[in-house]
């Protein structure tokens, strides 16, 4: 097996008449050191379906192939999906049939676009869309049990961060809804063609082995969207235009409505929602 350097990067792209776009999020990894990095860190097994999100060149699918039982790209890209299949089978043909790539925006990826129930995310995501793309597929995808994911590192901040901290928001909360999140270390620029304006990070998250609560999902993302839309704001003032009763309902949740938002756990939501 061959992993992509910087003079393959730059042949392929320059083959396809390819030119990275920030519409697309496009920059492409050529260091292989990195890519083995995040495929140590993600802890795979012989056994698990991989989804990737926006493989592009092929860099991580090349050093994903060995380590799983199938690996499905999710590419929207029409150029880039097309010649996939074809790297892989000219760098590492014993690991081509592994290979199954959907032309598709992630976005609205369901499992009949699939054609296996994957069990991990592993993915270097476009920063626009990166927490969109984790929790939508979480959503749609009972079968994911584990990823981590390659994103700027603000957002790699904010997709672990935990309750009391200044960057503790929207993404912590709903991504603690599905799973246990965590940083799993940090890549800088210069792994990229072309190399972005910032860092990014690694997050590592592995699914709640049961659901942690029945209350209804969208009802609860709307309170906690509610409950940081003005982070300045006590919890009884930013749910007073959302709810009826806000004083007796977080009352009965055992939740002080002078509290702000940041401070409360994902269990903290879900106790309001459900009362």
């Amino acid at each position: 097996m061959s992993l992509l350097g910087p003079a393959e990067v730059r042949r392929l792209a320059a083959e396809l008449n390819i030119r990275p776009t920030k519409k697309l999020g496009q920059n492409f990894v050529h260091d292989p050191n990195t890519v083995r990095k995040i495929v140590a860190a993600a802890d795979l097994t012989e056994e698990d379906v991989v989804l990737e999100v926006g493989p592009g060149l092929g860099s991580l699918t090349l050093a994903l192939l060995p380590n799983a039982a199938k690996v499905i790209a999710v590419e929207i890209d029409p150029p880039l999906a097309q010649r996939l299949p074809q790297t892989v089978q000219e760098l590492d043909p014993g690991n081509a049939d592994k290979l199954h790539v959907v032309l598709k925006d992630a976005l609205k990826v369901t499992q009949e676009d699939l054609p296996a129930p994957p069990t991990a995310i592993v993915a270097n995501l476009p920063y626009n869309v990166a927490v969109p793309v984790v929790l939508h597929l979480l959503a749609e995808l009972p079968s994911l049990q584990k990823g981590l994911v390659m994103v700027q590192a603000e957002v790699a901040d904010r997709m672990a961060a935990k309750p009391g901290s200044k960057i503790y928001g929207v993404p912590s909360v709903k991504l603690a809804w599905y799973a246990d999140a965590k940083k799993a270390g940090s890549i800088g620029k210069n792994v990229f063609w072309p190399a972005p304006n910032v860092d990014s990070g690694l997050v590592s998250f592995q699914r709640h082995e049961s659901p942690l609560s029945t209350v209804d999902r969208k009802k609860l993302f709307r309170l906690v969207d509610a409950a940081f839309a003005q982070r300045r704001k006590t919890l009884r003032a930013a749910l007073k235009g959302h709810t009826e009763n806000v004083d007796e309902l977080l009352e009965k949740a055992g939740i002080d409505p002078q509290v702000r938002g940041e401070q409360l756990t994902v269990i903290d939501f879900i106790r309001i929602a459900e009362v």
